[in-house]
């Protein structure tokens, strides 16, 4: 029996709208991870962009656990003397909500050419509404934890 290997010109591709309310970071940045890899699909194919297209909406209602809000620290350097930065997340949630959760789903995809091709598929909104209506993006519920 030979295995099934997805090519480039084969893939059909959905797109997905996840709301982001109250939903907790952590858990939604991996299901929506995946959705983007193509982990959801039985022709996940690791080397080829298999993934659908998802759409994020009220990223700013997202939910993080603990004190992560005050705590939690994004870092940068731009490569010059004294050019380190840093924010909290309760600073970037005022100025750019949406950049929260693209960080969070960026480090989850992997860090190579077709992660970043996959991550161009990701569309964060701040609010409600999204200009991709004329896409039909399906709802899509989060898996539910099992205990």
């Amino acid at each position: 029996m030979k295995s099934y290997l997805a090519k480039k010109g084969e893939v059909e591709r959905k797109w997905w709208l996840v709301d982001a309310e109250g939903q907790t970071l952590g858990r939604l940045a991996s299901q929506v991870a995946a959705i983007l890899r193509g982990k959801t699909k039985p022709e996940f194919t690791p080397n080829v962009d298999v993934g659908d297209f998802v759409i994020v909406i009220n990223s700013e209602k997202i939910k993080l656990s603990g004190k992560k809000e005050l705590q939690k620290v994004y870092e940068r350097h731009s490569g010059t003397p004294g050019g380190f930065r840093s924010v909290t997340v309760e600073q970037l949630r005022q100025k750019f909500p949406q950049k929260i959760i693209e960080k969070a789903i960026r480090g989850m995809l992997p860090h190579t050419t077709l992660g970043e091709k996959q991550f161009t598929k990701l569309k964060v909104y701040k609010g409600s509404s999204h200009p991709h209506q004329v896409q039909k993006p399906k709802k899509w519920e989060p898996r539910s934890r099992t205990k």
